[in-house]
């Protein structure tokens, strides 16, 4: 069995119908949900793997050279079985430049096995969703006639 490293957690809050807003422990913020300006929560875990990603490939990658150019793109593939939707691929794009020097040139000689130890190994987002991950629903205060 694994040993739990850390425990993360957010607080989600609806803001209006079909819109809510994410909060972390140190106060950071991110609103979601379906309507104009806002991401879904699909767009939010694309945007979370390459996200987890991008971080992994900018640190090492970083040391060597700035990046001058840094864009990955994400996209999924929603499939639905038996009235059940889901993700059945995700694929991630990765579209980096660096200056044309010494420094650059190792920095990009490095983006492709950085990339694949990223999906490998140091993702946890990724590998949380391409591994079986338990996932547990609770409802609290359900008793409405308790309230009053």
């Amino acid at each position: 069995m694994s040993e739990i490293e850390h425990t993360y957690g957010i607080e989600m809050t609806r803001l209006a119908e079909n819109h809510y807003v994410a909060t972390n422990e140190a106060g950071a913020k991110i609103e979601f949900g379906r309507g104009e300006g806002l991401l879904s929560p699909v767009e939010v875990l694309l945007a979370a793997i390459a996200g987890c990603s991008s971080i992994d490939v900018d640190v090492v990658t970083a040391r060597r050279s700035e990046a001058t150019k840094f864009v990955v793109k994400a996209e999924g593939d929603r499939v639905n079985e038996d009235g059940a939707s889901r993700l059945s691929a995700v694929r991630l794009e990765f579209d980096i430049e660096f200056p044309h020097d010494e420094a650059g040139q190792k920095a990009a000689d490095m983006i492709q096995r950085v990339v694949q130890l990223s999906h490998d190994k140091h993702c946890t987002v990724a590998r949380t969703v391409e591994h079986q991950t338990q996932v547990d629903f609770t409802v609290v205060n359900q008793d409405q006639d308790s309230a009053e």
